[in-house]
Order: C-alpha cells, then structure tokens, then sequence
C-alpha cells in the first residue's frame, strides 16, 4: 500500500477534464492506476513551500529570485553563442555600459 499525502486525491481522468479546478490551497494527491502520480498544489503553496525549503536551508531571500525554466535556459545560452559568433574583436576587447 502507498501513502497518499493528501486529503484529497483524484483520477487523471477527472483531472484532464478540468485541471484548473484543482489549483487549489492544499494538495490535490493525482492517482493513477489507484497510485499516487504526483501532487498539485496552487501557485500559492508552492510559494510558500519554497520558502520555507529556503528558510530550513538558511537561505532567506528578500527579493524576488530569478528562477528560469530549462527551455529559458536554453534560450539564453543559444542567445548567448549567437552573440559570441558574430562579436568582432574589438567587441570581445572594449567595455561599454
């Protein structure tokens, strides 16, 4: 048997008929084959869940942090090379603000 950590739990079924339904503040157990898939949780939560693993980790932020997905990531490298390539040298050499 598998713990369910969870008041509530739905079927993946149920849950593509109407995700938004269950971003919700407390998480949302999603089952299948009678399985604990995953969690849902609303923006909220999440949130706060991050900053509580900060604060357990002596992290405090006071600002917001710059968290990109992994496709932004590789947007800024791909970027990134792009400029790289097509800089001159005396683009490499000078500084500017």
């Amino acid at each position: 048997m598998e713990r369910i950590l969870a008041e509530k739990a739905i079927n993946i079924t149920e849950l593509r008929k109407n995700p938004a339904k269950f971003f919700i503040d407390e998480p949302v157990a999603v089952l299948s084959n009678n399985r604990p898939a995953g969690y849902m949780v609303s923006a909220k939560v999440f949130e706060e869940l991050i900053d509580l693993l900060e604060e357990k980790q002596g992290r405090v932020h006071t600002t917001a942090r710059f968290r990109p997905t992994s496709e932004r990531l590789s947007d800024i490298a791909d970027n990134g090379l792009t400029l790289l390539q097509n800089a001159s040298d005396s683009d490499l050499t000078g500084f500017s603000e």
